[in-house]
């Protein structure tokens, strides 16, 4: 029988190794979208200063300063990976749209997305598919997702482009079947 002491040792241990690593890994690796891909994909989505623009993996935070800086639009990013998301509150303090901009370390399977009028992404489509019925039931009928390189199977976009080479594709979430 194990002492009440050795116990809470373990539990003590376990406690420490648990908080010292991360919940999980990142679903997708890191690779920027390129500026000229960003501006398109924001264009797609019609962005325009009265947007809330959220950026699923926003990574070093591109998408979300071009939304603010170009466009006016206040935005959101969300990465799971903490340097990310310091690279990213450096490149929005330099491009002088803090103000506008916020940064989230978190997962963007739980993060917070309903005041979202627009969602960027550039993911996997396994990624995609599985965040797919979560942007169906949590955003407002009328928001734009943009998503570049990868679609969402059954679900057609409303809108794809290429632009020299990649895919870009649009879809808007509908009017729910209870409010019809």
């Amino acid at each position: 029988m194990k002492s009440r002491a050795g116990l809470c040792c373990c539990a003590i241990v376990s406690a420490v190794l648990f908080a010292q690593s991360p919940a999980r890994t990142p679903d997708v690796p890191f690779v920027p979208t390129s500026q000229d891909l960003v501006v398109e994909m924001l264009k797609l989505a019609n962005v325009n200063k009265d947007d809330v623009v959220y950026d699923l993996g926003c990574g070093d935070g591109r998408i979300v300063v071009t939304a603010a800086k170009q466009y006016g639009a206040h935005a959101v990013g969300v990465d799971i990976n903490p340097e990310r998301i310091k690279e990213a509150t450096e490149n929005a303090r330099r491009a002088d749209v803090s103000d506008k901009v916020k940064f989230v370390e978190g997962d963007l399977f739980t993060a917070e997305i309903r005041p979202a009028t627009v969602v960027t992404l550039y993911l996997l489509p396994n990624v995609n598919l599985k965040l797919r019925p979560r942007l169906l039931a949590e955003l407002k009928p009328g928001t734009r997702v943009v998503s570049h390189s990868f679609d969402m199977d059954d679900w057609k976009p409303d809108k794809e482009i290429d632009v020299n080479g990649s895919r870009l594709y649009l879809w808007v979430i509908p009017k729910k079947a209870a409010d019809k």
